[in-house]
């Protein structure tokens, strides 16, 4: 369970120092086994036996229709690429963008493998798509990444099996699959702890709290008695995420670690560079390289962490496609996220993850809506403010909708930014 308490600003000390200016460019960073020198990204020694490129010109297929997609579909279109995707709904934000949009049910193995076989590379814009059609798809054309990568993202136990498995830092964990389980479960993790679905959970969603280890039992009946993992309680002190991408030759670029602040277990403002200390930063960016490497993951990939009041940093979930809190990329970076992905998945050289300035970006979600069409005009009124609207015809409270980016000479005037222009909206 997150800890709410919200973390200081004062943790930017002040004006931007020397240490603020050097982790605008996260090639900078130095991690405890490996310096990251002045240069666009890591170079594998063994680049002859790297795959051949995806020059553009070529089809990509991305597997989901949302705003992920649609900003990798820009990105893709930006080089010279087509853009196919497939999804279950009609007119999705991809698909505004896509050359050819496909709709199908992802369990829909035989239309899935008819995609495949119209493009030459094959990705993914969120976790969820069933093993089967990654490997109906992985029988015909290149998928990146690969179908074990999103195996283990898209279920929690298997997910944090992997993390433990490879000595990286997580919070205690234990499997509920049965009653007799749950007493075993508790006497390990202990309370306060958070029961959660080990499958196709997030944005809080399959996540029950647990004060108490009486709560453990009507908890997991309120998620249906499906397997679980039951996690220990984080005393929070903030939450970042690390985004980086790799290349079947496994050249490897990070940008710079993100901070990140929720609301109702969704996201809704993030800021860059993150306002830690520098070592936390280079051992949460060291930390994203070695999950990476484990998967032999070609692609983007996020890996989100929380930061404990004592200083620790656990893994929180790795996300194996671009990442909400990225988005701030789009404008804030030489290369975004979306581009990085293409770059990686195409085999294409890394581009340059440096930032222009500090930035933030703050989530648009449906309940602006609630009393009329937000003040579009008054939020553009400010001239270091970027708006990025998905293309979704029907807001919802907590559906997202859009973002807002601000850039600053620091990362507190940028979040202070943003959160003006948001506010704005609403009159």
């Amino acid at each position: 369970m997150k800890c709410e308490a919200g973390a200081s600003d004062n943790a930017e000390c002040g004006a931007r120092s020397a240490d603020d200016c050097q982790l605008l460019n996260p090639q900078s960073i130095r991690t405890p086994h490996s310096a990251i020198h002045n240069q666009s990204a890591i170079r594998n020694p063994q680049s002859a036996m790297t795959p051949p490129t995806i020059l553009p010109g070529a089809i990509v297929g991305v597997l989901g229709g949302g705003q992920l997609g649609r900003m990798f579909a820009m990105a893709a279109r930006r080089l010279g690429y087509r853009v196919h995707t497939l999804a279950p709904e009609h007119d999705t934000p991809t698909g505004q963008i896509a050359d050819v949009e496909i709709n199908a049910s992802y369990d829909d193995v035989e239309a899935v493998r008819a995609f495949a076989k119209g493009v030459d590379v094959v990705t993914f814009e969120f976790e969820n798509v069933p093993a089967a059609a990654a490997a109906a798809a992985e029988a015909h054309a290149i998928v990146r990444p690969n179908g074990r990568a999103l195996a283990i993202a898209q279920h929690r136990l298997r997910e944090k099996t992997f993390l433990a498995d490879h000595g990286l830092p997580v919070a205690p964990f234990a499997r509920i699959d049965r009653d007799a389980d749950l007493a075993a479960a508790m006497a390990k993790v202990g309370c306060p702890a958070v029961l959660k679905t080990a499958a196709f959970g997030y944005d809080g969603k399959g996540q029950v709290a647990i004060e108490k280890p009486d709560d453990l039992g009507p908890a997991w009946e309120t998620l249906g008695r499906r397997e679980a993992i039951l996690e220990a309680f984080v005393d929070l002190q903030r939450e970042i995420s690390v985004v980086g991408a790799r290349t079947a030759g496994g050249e490897w670029s990070p940008f710079a670690p993100i901070e990140n602040e929720h609301l109702r277990h969704i996201l809704d403002v993030s800021v860059a560079p993150a306002r830690i200390p520098a070592l936390t930063a280079a051992l949460a960016v060291d930390v994203t390289r070695r999950v990476m490497e484990a998967l032999d993951y070609v692609g983007l990939l996020c890996v989100e962490f929380f930061i404990t009041r004592d200083g620790r940093l656990l893994v929180n979930e790795i996300a194996p496609r671009p990442h909400n809190s990225g988005h701030l990329t789009f404008d804030a970076c030489r290369t975004s996220q979306f581009e990085q992905q293409l770059r990686a998945i195409c085999g294409l050289p890394l581009g340059s993850t440096e930032m222009f300035q500090p930035a933030a970006m703050a989530n648009l979600l449906g309940d602006l809506w609630e009393g009329g069409e937000p003040r579009w005009a008054a939020a553009l009124a400010y001239p270091d403010v970027k708006l990025h609207l998905y293309g979704k015809s029907s807001p919802r409270p907590g559906r997202k909708m859009g973002h807002l980016t601000a850039l600053a000479d620091s990362a507190s005037e940028a979040k202070a930014r943003v959160l003006q222009a948001r506010a704005a909206l609403k009159g």
